[in-house]
């Protein structure tokens, strides 16, 4: 399985390194909030441009986190405030039975 990354040439060398992601730090830690969501975005438009993740891998992702905006969307829309957590919504997507 191929992993995402693109190996690049270092100028200052004829040897090949491989280029650590600056979205992959964002991912690494998770997306908590707006401003976690607009980091990861604006970083791997980045990675994109540089080469330093291939284009598949970035439309992946870019699908991924519009799925999760679609999710906050629903929480907001139609979910229940419930407890003193200062105004989030809860959503209940499906009845989640532990064994």
């Amino acid at each position: 399985m191929r992993s995402g990354r693109v190996k690049v040439a270092d100028e200052g060398k004829k040897s090949i390194k491989e280029q650590q992601p600056r979205s992959l730090a964002f991912a690494k830690r998770g997306i908590q909030t707006g401003a976690d969501f607009a980091g990861m975005m604006s970083a791997l438009m980045s990675d994109i441009i540089e080469g330093a993740i291939t284009p598949q891998v970035g439309n992946a992702t870019v699908n991924a986190g519009g799925k999760l905006l679609k999710v906050v969307e629903l929480q907001l829309k139609y979910g229940d405030k419930r407890g003193g957590d200062g105004g989030h919504r809860k959503l209940d997507l499906v009845d989640i039975k532990t064994t």
